[in-house]
């Protein structure tokens, strides 16, 4: 029965592509299979991103002692139906000198990204929607096309300020990239592949009978959890690393130029970019759809996944209520100085925790390590040092 219950999407797939076999041809029936694929992705992702939105106005609310959405249907559950309908006969507005053609294209482009990123990710046990053997190195490769859609909406908006918006949002994603593809590279070196689901399944045991076997648990692990989710933070333009696009201010960075559907579709991209990043998170660092406990695998693995996926969007949105944004030198300097040492710092931790044979002595060694470079680096780069003392003359 659990079983059944675990693979009944698998099941609903294979009842509705049996007709179709040993009528058409094979090409034809993968090209099926696929577009049931894609449907899958977006049928769920865009109803996330759609209580997604509505649901963390409420929590900032309910954070900051005040109401969120509470008009447009039971409970402001519709209000997302209305800022959709909103966008859609709002005008949409192209400068007269603006290269209308990269200015179309590029939400096109940055949405298309972040959803192709979406496929290679497991949700569940033989959930995959798209099995490829370099999925990381596909994630990584297609989610790097942001970049080229940021500069193109800056460039196509013939307008310096957004130019000037892309130009910054450019440097800070590269920047960060670095530390987030760093990151990465211990858990496929331990693993030995690229494949997300050979990843998900090397952390299916547990070590005593109850302690999950999930990369996160080692020194090496939960410090690249930690980078890889701060980087997380900065590619999808959340607070406090939103400095691209300040949604407090008036300039909106590379989307000044923008308005209507088009301007919706960059906030429906940066949705879907978190949920692509807090997705890789589970499945390399949380064990993917393994359960916490043995006694608990009764549970559908997709359920296990989708609850991993919502306490890491829960602390985007608790981030987002609490932490004020960050100056963007100061933003440089800690991806420069900071993440790209202790991201190198996790793949030496990394390899010697798995040289020593994954015993205690190699889980000490690698707390060493990790231990002495945050130290040494925390007193390089002490800030307070660079200030002189303040003085207040007329306080009292």
């Amino acid at each position: 029965m659990a079983d059944s219950v675990d693979q009944i999407f698998v099941h609903a797939k294979q009842w509705l592509m049996s007709p179709l076999e040993g009528h058409i041809p094979d090409c034809l029936i993968q090209i099926v299979s696929s577009l049931l694929n894609i449907a899958a992705v977006l049928g769920v992702f865009l109803t996330l991103f759609a209580l997604m939105s509505v649901l963390e106005r409420k929590i900032l609310g309910r954070m900051q002692n005040r109401y969120g959405p509470n008009r447009v249907g039971p409970f402001g559950l519709f209000q997302p139906v209305a800022d959709g309908i909103k966008m859609l006969i709002k005008e949409d507005i192209v400068p007269a000198r603006a290269d209308k053609v990269v200015h179309f294209m590029a939400p096109i482009l940055i949405a298309a990204a972040a959803i192709l990123v979406l496929g290679v990710i497991p949700y569940g046990r033989n959930m995959t929607p798209f099995v490829i053997d370099g999925g990381i190195l596909f994630f990584f490769a297609v989610g790097s096309t942001t970049e080229l859609a940021v500069f193109m909406a800056g460039w196509g908006s013939n307008n310096k300020f957004s130019l000037l918006g892309a130009m910054r949002a450019i440097a800070q994603m590269i920047s960060y990239e670095l530390p987030l593809i760093i990151t990465v590279l211990p858990v496929v070196m331990v693993v030995g592949s690229l494949n997300p689901d050979k990843i998900v399944f090397a952390q299916e045991s547990y070590h005593f009978g109850f302690v999950p076997h999930w990369f996160v648990l080692t020194p090496w692990g939960a410090t690249a959890f930690i980078l890889f989710f701060v980087s997380g933070l900065v590619e999808s333009n959340r607070t406090p690393f939103d400095v691209p696009e300040g949604e407090s201010e008036i300039v909106a960075g590379h989307m000044t130029e923008y308005s209507g559907f088009k301007y919706a579709t960059f906030f429906l991209a940066e949705y879907l970019g978190m949920f692509a990043v807090s997705g890789l998170a589970v499945t390399l660092f949380l064990g993917g759809w393994h359960a916490p406990l043995p006694g608990l695998g009764f549970v559908p693995s997709y359920v296990w996944f989708f609850a991993k996926l919502s306490v890491l969007l829960f602390g985007f949105i608790w981030i987002r209520g609490t932490l004020p944004r960050i100056r963007v030198d100061h933003m440089m300097n800690f991806a420069w100085k900071f993440m790209l040492p202790m991201a190198f710092t996790c793949l030496v931790s990394a390899a010697v925790w798995h040289y020593s044979g994954r015993r205690l002595s190699g889980w000490l060694w690698s707390f060493a390590i990790i231990a002495v470079v945050y130290f040494a680096l925390s007193l390089l780069l002490d800030a307070r040092r660079k200030f002189t003392p303040r003085t207040y003359r007329f306080a009292e």
